[in-house]
């Protein structure tokens, strides 16, 4: 039953979790004034308008791979929908997971640069973990209705 709504919701999981490679989690200007972003992938400085790799992350660009393709596994679970279930809460927790990761990245970058997190220090990456569990919340509840609509059948039989 791929066709399902949760296909749906756990492909948007997956590529909100890739965008990760796109934007930002954190921008700041470090102590000598040169504008700096973290990324999954590593960390970035501004230089005549084009963005220069200062240092990569392999372990968090690999967590972050590896976090993406999970839901795409949990689309071809479709089987079974128990075992999706369990698969669906246990990336709800890695996300999380990864998340306190991340911000621990960033606080250790703030402190190096001598500043506080704040709002205008996030970057758009911030944003997509909340709604990369949002989407598996979603895809949460059309399983379960899926498994609902499946008892109810058999009861019928």
């Amino acid at each position: 039953m791929i066709q399902r709504i949760q296909t749906i919701w756990l492909f948007l999981a997956s590529a909100t979790i890739f965008a990760l490679f796109l934007f930002p989690y954190l921008q700041y200007a470090d102590i000598g004034g040169l504008g700096k972003a973290l990324k999954v992938t590593g960390v970035y400085r501004g230089l005549e308008g084009q963005a220069i790799r200062e240092e990569f992350f392999v372990l968090q660009s690999i967590a972050t791979v590896l976090l993406g393709v999970f839901p795409l596994y949990i689309i071809f679970k479709f089987r079974n929908r128990k075992q999706q279930i369990q698969l669906v809460v246990l990336a709800v927790v890695l996300i999380l997971l990864f998340g306190v990761w991340l911000y621990t990245a960033a606080s250790g970058a703030l402190t190096e640069a001598r500043q506080f997190l704040s709002a205008r220090n996030i970057g758009v990456g911030f944003f997509l973990l909340p709604i990369s569990i949002i989407f598996l919340l979603m895809a949460l509840g059309g399983i379960r209705r899926d498994e609902k609509l499946i008892k109810s059948a058999d009861r019928l039989r």
